[in-house]
Parts: C-alpha cells; structure tokens; sequence
C-alpha cells in the first residue's frame, strides 16, 4: 500500500463512520458492564437467581434481537441509503439510554434487562449497515486497513466502555446521576457524528421487504451457503463470537470467586482483553501487507487454543471472596501471566477476525452485502445464545470457571480443523505467509503493475518448487497457478497446491485429456476475471538458466485475450528447493534467509503476446 492504514481517519469517506459506530460501541459497554457488575456485586444478595447465571442470561436477552430481526434489517439496508438509515438509528439510541435513566433511578434490574433487549435491537439494525456501508466506500485493498481501524476502534472503545462502566459503578455517592449523564452524552454524540457521514447509495432501491423474518432468515443461510469460502469464514466469525462471548460473560464472575479480585479487577481483566484484540486488529494490516491474507486466520485459532489454555493453568481456583483491588492483585503470584494470557486471547482473536471480515466484504456479492451480513449477524446471534446456553449448562454441570475456558479452548481447536478441512486454502496462505516472512528474505520490485481488477495472465521463470508461494505471497491478488501435472501429485509440495486449486496441466504426448481440460479451466477462470499464473518452461531449470517458453501462453490469450505480466524470480538458485545438487529436496537444508527478489516488468497487450518476445521479457528482468 502506498498509505498507511490511518490515513482513512482524514478522510470524510470514513471519519464520520468511524466515530459514529465507535461512540455506539463505547456507550453499549458503560452499560453493559455497568449492568454486569451491578448484578454480580451491588444487587447481588437480592437476585432471584444465582449472579453467575443470571449474566449468563443478561448476555442471551443482548443477543436474541440479532436472531430475531437481523434478516429484516439486512433487506432494509439494501433497500435504503445507509446514512440516512444510520441518523434514525442513533436517534433511537438516544431513546434507548433514556429508558435506561429510569431503570438506574428506580434500581430495577428487570427494567435495565428489557434497555438491553432493545440495545440489542438497535444494534441488529445497526449491524448491516455498518458492515454494508465499508465497501461501498473503500477500494479493495483498503478493507483489510478499514476493517483494522473499524475491529479496534470497536476494541478500543470497549476498552473504554469497559472502564469508564466500572469507574461508574465504583462511585459511593450520585453514581446513578453520573451514569446517566455519560449514556445520554455518548448517544447525543453518536447521533451528531452520523449526520456527516457521506451518501451511501442503496444497492437494491427496488428490493421487496420480506416481513417474515423466519423464511427470510432461511434464504439468508441459503444465500450464503452457495458460497463454500464465504460461508466457512461467516462460520468462522460466528464460532469466535462464542468464544469471546464465553470469555467476556464469565470475567466479573471470574475475578471474583478465582481471582479473587474487586470491581477494579474485573475492570483490568476486561480492559486487557479488549486491548489484545485491538492490537491484533491493527497488526493484521501489518502482516497482511496491504491484502486480504487469510493466512493469518490458522495463526488467530492456535493462539486463542494455546492461551485459552495457559489461562486455565495460571488459577483453577474456584469459590473465593472477592478482597483484592487491582493494585493489590497486581503484586500476587501468577497475576501478570493471568492478564498477559487476556492480552494474547485477545490478540490472535484480532488476527482471526479481520481478515475473516474483509474475505467476506471481498469476495461476497456486493448487492446482496447487507443481506450477507445480516445472515452473519443471525449465525453470530445463535452462536452467542448457544455460548450462553453451553455456560449455563457446564456451570450447573458442577464445572468452575476455569474450567468452562479449558472446554472452551479445546472446542476451539475442533472447530478450527473443521473449518481448515473444508477449506484448504487457509492453511495454503498460512503456509505461504510464514514461507514469505520467516525462510526467506524477499523483495518485491513493481508489482503494482499487476492490476488490481479484472483479468491478466503472469508468466514466470521456474526456478524450484516454491516459486508459486513465492508469487502468492506476494502478490496481492488471488492467483490460480497452472501445475505440471508431476509437480502437482509431488507428495508434500503438492499437497499445498492442491489446497490452493491449481490446475494440472500436462503435454499433449503425455496426457491430452488433461491438457485440454487445463486449457477449459484456465478460460473459465479469465472470463470470470481472475488471476492465473504460468511457468511457460514447463518444468523446472536444471542449471538456473531460463528454459525455452512453450507455445501454450500463445493458445491461452489468443482463446482469452487478456494482458500479460511477465514476471522473473532471483536468487532461488541453489536453493534446497531448487535441482541445484540435480534433485530437488534432498539432503538437509543449508541456505536460509537467502536474499530473493520478485520483479515484475510492464503489462503487454495480447494482441502483442509471443512465447519469444516473453522470454526475452522475463530473461531481461532476471539478469538486471
């Protein structure tokens, strides 16, 4: 990228949205965690029912309006411009807290409760919209910054929803009038933000409301169902939502009868939290380097196993008193791995999430976005219910807290190998992103000519086994690769291309059938506008010379007519990946951290392609 991730923040395309969804967030967690910490500790004594499960069912009642009214609200973002949508949903943000003025001054619980149900209402509507509005004002590859900014904005402002809700609480005298003016103060100011942000035309003016929201809900899943990636990455989002929604539910209960720990406590433990996932959601744009890189995804779901984990082990005691301020548990044995533990939950959950989010906002049909959302508010909606379900189940089982996290963190993993079996390509760009930025050394030189729309072919030089990770990891487009067939069925190399769908190909002496299907495939993918990359040597160098270009390019552009980019890789000669020794992979590995280049010459014009003139191309850009 040629900017940084921040700069969206000077922009009015993306300012005004920005603070407007994070004034919602922040004044939804003063609530909530106010909510939260007068049920487990100033009301506690006169709860029908026991603290720890009521939470438990204060978090259901949040979540119950995304189940019921999501689907509704996706069509009504379609159907209408989202700015003004936005305005009158602030507004009734400001009703909403009003509401909430008078169950804090009447001290009624089962009044605030219902506020929460109609906060979960708004945000319903809400959800669409937001997610909807980004890429309808963002370029492609400003998503994976915008989703950052917009996932640890939200962090952030939970962060501070989260203290300033608990600070609230801690006052002795007049808290309830402090805490109403802050509700009312947020909302006012959400609302005034909203009325700058940008027209955002509706996608589908014409679109027929669906009243019913339980056939609409089922077309939502039939909708995204067609779609195997988007659907396992709203699957994947909507498991993460389970298991923050396990973790952040449980925290004041936690620091409570494990830790130990006072209000201040469990403000800490929620403050580190929140903070990790703003971290990670800001260190995605980072090490995604400007692409949508769900190779971070894999990386996200061993870490929220892995420290889910380390938590369970750094206090499994249950049924304490709370007597610590947070100064004084600062100072206690094993404090500090607790809360670097929230951190690093919080942290790989970041590096789970955004790239999900932007995957979907990329690759999702664009006038059906809102909608798409929707659908993946319901599935978060039910993910969180059954959360709130599992916890209250396991609790009653006799589990501890602790407890519920280790189960929690082990789920975790089951779920994350579903999602990679079905789709492979994840652990293909994982693969490919810790290749890129741990084995090697690389530079990439031009890319930008690559275009970043529509169809081209790139031809490359093929130096080892490895140049195709190389090219994906590099280039910040999706890429099918054409494989020769035996390349393709290599036992370990093979088995990622063929996570990554690359298309075989053999010569016509030794397998036509598969030529032509190869040829069939590499159409198919240029008329729908995608990327494909050959090696038009057909195998690799057995010297590090450039081989002859087979005429193969010349039949795809004059089938396909579409620019090429030549492209040539430098250095991964003598590689162990290469048949320097004469056979690749032998042996034990001796070059590490070896200087590679990735250069890229300008566009041709199919009308001008030739196996002769790319060659020369190519030969040119590897020699200077």
């Amino acid at each position: 990228m040629s900017h940084s991730q921040f700069s969206l923040l000077k922009e009015k395309r993306f300012l005004p949205f920005f603070i407007t969804q994070a004034l919602g967030a922040l004044n939804d967690n003063v609530f909530k965690n106010a909510l939260i910490i007068l049920i487990s500790y100033k009301t506690a004594q006169n709860l029908p029912l026991n603290s720890a499960i009521l939470v438990n069912v204060a978090a259901i009642l949040f979540i119950l309006p995304f189940f019921i009214f999501s689907a509704t609200a996706g069509q009504l973002a379609e159907k209408f411009e989202k700015s003004r949508s936005i305005r009158f949903v602030k507004l009734a943000e400001i009703i909403i807290m009003s509401l909430a003025v008078i169950g804090i001054y009447t001290n009624s619980v089962n009044w605030l409760l219902f506020v929460l149900f109609l906060m979960g209402f708004q945000s319903a509507i809400f959800g669409p919209l937001k997610y909807g509005l980004l890429p309808q004002h963002l370029h492609t590859e400003e998503l994976v910054g915008g989703n950052a900014l917009v996932e640890s904005g939200t962090f952030i402002a939970i962060l501070l929803g989260t203290i300033i809700g608990g600070a609230l609480l801690g006052i002795e005298l007049n808290w309830e009038l402090y805490l109403s003016i802050t509700l009312l103060a947020f909302s006012i100011a959400g609302y005034l933000a909203s009325r700058k942000i940008p027209h955002t035309p509706a996608v589908v003016p014409d679109l027929k409301i669906n009243w019913n929201p339980a056939t609409e809900m089922v077309r939502n899943f039939k909708f995204m169902a067609t779609d195997k990636t988007v659907f396992l990455a709203i699957l994947g989002i909507s498991w993460f939502w389970f298991y923050g929604a396990v973790y952040l539910t449980q925290i004041p209960n936690y620091t409570k009868s494990t830790l130990a720990g006072t209000e201040s406590v469990a403000t800490l433990f929620l403050t580190a939290f929140t903070l990790g996932i703003g971290i990670g959601s800001i260190l995605c744009e980072k090490l995604s380097a400007g692409r949508v890189e769900v190779g971070l995804v894999p990386i996200g779901a061993f870490g929220l196993s892995l420290f889910g984990y380390d938590l369970y082990l750094a206090n499994t005691a249950s049924g304490l008193e709370p007597i610590y301020n947070f100064k004084e548990f600062l100072v206690l044995d094993n404090s500090w791995r607790v809360l670097l533990d929230a951190v690093l939950i919080g942290i790989f959950g970041g590096l789970f999430t955004v790239p999900l989010y932007a995957l979907i906002q990329k690759i999702g049909n664009q006038k059906h976005m809102s909608r798409l959302i929707a659908g993946l508010n319901i599935m978060n909606a039910f993910f969180m219910v059954v959360s709130g379900g599992f916890a209250i189940l396991l609790l009653q089982s006799g589990f501890t807290i602790p407890e519920l996290f280790l189960a929690t963190a082990g789920v975790n993993l089951l779920v994350a190998i579903y999602i990679f079996t079905k789709a492979p390509e994840f652990i293909f760009r994982f693969i490919t992103w810790l290749l890129v930025n741990t084995i090697y050394r690389i530079r990439d030189i031009n890319l930008q000519v690559v275009p970043k729309h529509g169809a081209c072919v790139l031809v490359c030089n093929h130096v080892s086994f490895i140049d195709a990770l190389i090219i994906a990891g590099y280039c910040k487009r999706n890429i099918r690769f054409v494989m020769y067939h035996k390349i393709f069925k290599t036992p370990i190399i093979g088995t990622f291309f063929k996570m990554a769908n690359a298309i075989p190909i053999a010569p016509a002496h030794e397998d036509k059938n598969l030529m032509q299907s190869a040829f069939d495939k590499i159409a198919s993918e240029l008329e729908a506008g995608r990327v494909v990359c050959i090696f038009p040597e057909g195998k690799l160098t057995p010297d590090g010379e450039i081989g002859e270009f087979r005429k193969g390019i010349e039949k795809i552009i004059q089938r396909t007519p579409v620019p090429v980019v030549p492209l040539a890789l430098k250095g991964l000669w003598g590689s162990w990946f290469s048949r320097f020794n004469g056979k690749a992979m032998t042996g034990i590995p001796k070059k590490f951290m070896a200087k590679i280049q990735l250069v890229a010459g300008e566009s041709i014009a199919p009308e001008d392609v030739s196996a002769e003139m790319l060659f020369e191309k190519v030969s040119h850009l590897k020699n200077s």
